[in-house]
């Protein structure tokens, strides 16, 4: 037994063949070159269809076997890769890895493969495919047939650099390389700590270097951080070099105008733009536009505030109305005010090609307007285990500045509310209990964990939580007694069978803790805080459904025994997929895909009743959202389906 465990740790089916064993050998049986098919023969690649899944290849497996039953063949064997080439003698090609037998290209990804074949742009050019199959790396490969899809590709814009969030989602914000040369810079506005990406043209995302004390230094592979920005919240200059693997943040806290008019302009952060309203007394008054008091930061001074490089910035106009500048205040040039009156001057630097100034006649009153949300960070940190943003209350009244809101709560340390999401500098704190301040006080004293109802009042500065104990409904068939629902294994998730007979006059609503005052209405889906009654009921037929309601996330559905998926291999009807409810606000069923929809899913609820529908995506279906276009990466094949209303997910599992 000694020798056998022995032969078995030196002897590796990834690597070997047959290894000796006590004079026998190991032998792998079934390796075969695999059959490779793809979804298309011809691919014409544009911008729109940059996101959505264009090709995809799928291959047979070989049935590898061994000659001691004893000893089972590791997951990684055979290994695979994807090879690709311009030319079908694959002399000079690209690899790829799969995961499992199935690999799908979206636009963006196919693009970039053509782009680094050397394609050109516009022109129809072969691109070849094969399957090289080996029990190990240093093993005799077999190979598949190859394959040929003629694909077109798009030029691809490598001027410029997104930024995106920590989710990987688009910020709006942009950095320019004049030279597509990736030396990128430009103007932002960001919130405290901002965490960060960047996405090239090509689809390569850069973020910073995972390895601690690295901070401002880029990589691109998987191990990669994202970037962040110093604690410091409002207008950066960024630059980012990939050639010197470095970038820069240059804080601007200020810019003042001097000359005949003397103040300080304001900055919209979300606009990436300065402003400025004044009055000149006499014609041809001259100012100038500069900051004495800007901090740069780099892989020298990481965040430290202390460490930071003092500089000085100038703009200079341009008779085209457009702006450069220069890192010293005394470069700024003049801006000429023809005649005495009201003004209102602006810097727009959201757009990183072309930097543009305006003086207007006029002065300018800006209303900020409140936020749809109130961020609750350190509410959760005993469940989450940091400090976040994904917590928040919704907002009841602009005008009354109210918000509130279902939360569970788990705070070891007190909690902050703020109007924005990542400013950890502009929150409302505790003055006292029930009382908020501005930017000072301690942190708000948390209740014990549970789930709570919390109100917030930022004019009047108060705040309060309320235990949820129950959810009910009333008003179906315009009966206004409480039914109690039952509580889900989901936090802030109820379900109640109800029996619908007539549309109620005045809808139906959910009550907190069987009282008449705290109370959801809405509509479309949407729950309400202090809302009017949902009238839903009117929509349906007569008979028995299951209302699920989150009052965390805020949505509701009234559900019968079966849920129908639409646009499934592109077929759109109440009869392909059905799905059937396996308990409440649960549902299941088989489907086969055969091929990509083009439009992607909606789910209905009701049958033939094509205005009812949930969209999204398959981890948060939308009462009326966009098509579902998860499907779309899913291997042609039988699946078992679940939709789940509890944790408002779609899951499709290959059977």
């Amino acid at each position: 037994m000694k020798t056998k465990i022995f032969i078995i740790a030196i002897c590796s089916l990834a690597i070997f063949t047959a290894c000796e064993k006590d004079g026998l050998f190991l032998k792998v049986f079934g390796l075969d070159s695999s059959d490779l098919q793809a979804s298309e023969s011809e691919v014409i690649l544009t911008k729109d269809n940059n996101g959505s899944q264009v090709l995809a290849l799928s291959w047979s497996k070989s049935d590898l076997s061994v000659s001691d039953e004893n000893i089972g063949i590791p997951a990684s064997v055979p290994y695979e890769i994807i090879e690709v080439s311009a030319a079908n003698d694959f002399e000079n090609s690209i690899t790829l890895s799969p995961q499992g037998n199935t690999y799908a290209f979206t636009g963006a990804s196919l693009n970039t493969l053509a782009k680094n074949l050397g394609f050109t742009a516009g022109v129809s050019s072969p691109m070849y495919f094969r399957i090289n199959t080996a029990l190990g790396t240093n093993t005799e490969p077999k190979y598949s047939n190859t394959v040929m899809v003629d694909v077109t590709c798009f030029s691809i814009d490598m001027s410029l650099g997104f930024i995106l969030n920590a989710d990987h989602e688009d910020t709006g914000f942009r950095l320019y390389s004049p030279e597509s040369n990736g030396e990128y810079s430009g103007f932002t506005g960001v919130t405290s700590w901002f965490n960060w990406y960047l996405l090239e043209g090509d689809g390569t995302e850069w973020g910073n270097l995972g390895i601690d004390g690295n901070a401002f230094r880029i990589a691109n592979d998987e191990s990669k951080w994202n970037f962040w920005y110093p604690g410091l919240g409002g207008c950066y200059y960024t630059t980012l070099s990939i050639t010197d693997e470095q970038w820069t943040a240059t804080y601007i806290p200020s810019l003042e105008i001097t000359g005949d008019i003397t103040m300080a302009m304001t900055f919209d952060r979300q606009a990436v733009k300065w402003y400025a309203s004044f009055t000149t007394t006499g014609n041809n008054a001259t100012i100038k536009v500069s900051g004495i008091d800007a901090k740069l930061y780099n892989a020298s001074t990481s965040t430290d505030d202390a460490a930071a490089i003092t500089k000085s910035i100038g703009f200079v106009p341009q008779t085209d109305s457009s702006l450069t500048f220069e890192w010293n205040s005394s470069s700024a040039g003049n801006i000429t005010v023809p005649e005495a009156g009201d003004y209102t001057l602006t810097f727009f630097l959201a757009d990183p090609r072309q930097l543009k100034f305006q003086l207007k006649p006029g002065k300018t009153v800006v209303v900020e307007p409140i936020s749809k949300y109130l961020y609750l960070p350190g509410i959760d940190d005993g469940i989450s285990g940091s400090w976040t943003f994904d917590n928040y209350l919704t907002l009841l009244s602009e005008d009354d500045s109210t918000f509130a809101g279902a939360v569970q709560v788990n705070s070891l340390w007190g909690y902050q509310m703020g109007l924005i999401s990542g400013d950890w500098e502009n929150v409302y704190k505790m003055a006292s209990n029930g009382v908020l301040s501005f930017k000072s006080g301690s942190n708000i004293a948390a209740p014990a964990a549970g789930f709570y109802l919390i109100k917030a009042d930022l004019k009047n500065l108060t705040y309060s939580h309320t235990a949820i104990t129950s959810l009910s409904y009333a008003g179906f068939n315009d009966d206004w007694n409480m039914t109690t629902m039952d509580a889900s294994n989901v936090t802030g998730v109820y379900t109640k069978p109800v029996t619908i007979g007539a549309a109620s006059q005045w809808g139906f609503k959910l009550y907190l803790n069987g009282g008449w005052d705290d109370f959801y209405g809405g509509a479309d889906g949407t729950l309400i805080f202090g809302g009017s009654g949902i009238t839903d009921d009117a929509g349906v037929v007569a008979g028995s459904y299951d209302l699920v309601a989150d009052i965390i996330g805020q949505r509701y559905a009234l559900l019968g025994e079966k849920i129908y998926i639409g646009g499934l291999n592109d077929i759109w009807d109440f009869s392909t997929v059905v799905l059937d409810k396996t308990s409440a606000g649960v549902y299941k069923g088989t489907a086969t895909i055969t091929t990509a929809s083009s439009w992607g899913i909606k789910i209905y609820p009701y049958k033939d009743n094509w205005d009812a529908y949930f969209g999204g995506s398959f981890t948060s279906m939308v009462f009326k959202g966009d098509n579902i276009t998860d499907d779309q990466s899913l291997a042609a094949g039988t699946y078992d389906v679940t939709i789940d209303f509890i944790n408002n997910t779609c899951t499709f599992e290959a059977q």
